[in-house]
């Protein structure tokens, strides 16, 4: 019997080229397969799908929410501010569904920068749209597509989820975000803060479930031990469930 995890990583479905084609297409950055193949586990891509099947979740060990694009507000209540960015309302019915119904079942969730968001909204959190540039600049995000120059200082909570998934408390990781959160969801404790200018920068449940979200891009990085915690966890999960 197969003995390694199954991780489910959501997918993006948008408009793409590749060889001769121009189509949409459901779209994930290898940086996050790769990192949940460096650990040994199994990469799964969830396509997004407008009914939400929840039976996605009978296959995997663990849900990876991955960056990408705002979350429409709507999904938190309030009406778009001027800086918004691109969204996709559907992609946020999906995973925010999948996310609930990965909750319920208490499998371990990991959420990725925007996916940290979605950890948010999910659990009746808000965010703030736009963060308020200091001297003329964003420090978690300088230029589009790069992470170059947003390397910076996060301080982890002690016994925090997020601290034991980095291996320190002081954490130095780059960013690529102009969203942060502003109101916490019902039930979510803060993991962490940027030093910079105290934006969360990790969330976690805090009631013994492995539910983390990090606004940074450990994926990106391949010393950083955090994805691979995801991954024991998942192997601990399926390990319970297989004996069920």
């Amino acid at each position: 019997m197969r003995s390694e995890p199954v991780i489910g990583v959501c997918a993006v479905r948008e408009r793409a080229r590749w060889s001769f084609w121009d189509q949409t297409a459901h779209l994930v950055a290898d940086t996050y397969v790769s990192s949940v193949q460096r650990t040994g586990a199994i990469a799964v891509l969830l396509p997004v799908d407008d009914r939400a099947p929840l039976e996605l979740l009978d296959v995997i060990d663990g849900l990876l929410l991955i960056g990408g694009a705002d979350i429409h507000p709507s999904s938190y209540g309030e009406p778009p501010d001027p800086d918004l960015e691109s969204t996709y309302p559907d992609r946020d019915r999906f995973e925010i569904a999948l996310l609930n119904g990965a909750l319920d079942r208490s499998m371990p969730v990991f959420g990725i920068c925007r996916g940290m968001q979605v950890l948010n909204v999910a659990l009746g959190g808000t965010l703030l749209q736009h963060i308020p540039e200091v001297e003329g600049s964003n420090p978690h995000r300088r230029a589009l597509a790069t992470f170059e120059g947003t390397d910076h200082t996060i301080v982890l909570e002690p016994s925090s989820l997020a601290a034991e998934a980095a291996g320190e408390e002081v954490h130095t990781a780059r960013c690529h975000h102009h969203q942060a959160i502003d109101r916490l969801g019902d039930g979510l404790v803060i993991g962490g803060r940027a030093e910079v200018d105290d934006v969360i920068e990790a969330i976690e449940t805090g009631d013994g479930r492995w539910v983390l979200g990090v606004q940074w891009h450990p994926e990106a990085d391949e010393q950083s031990r955090v994805v691979g915690a995801l991954v024991e966890q998942a192997r601990d999960y399926r390990s319970v469930r297989g004996s069920a």
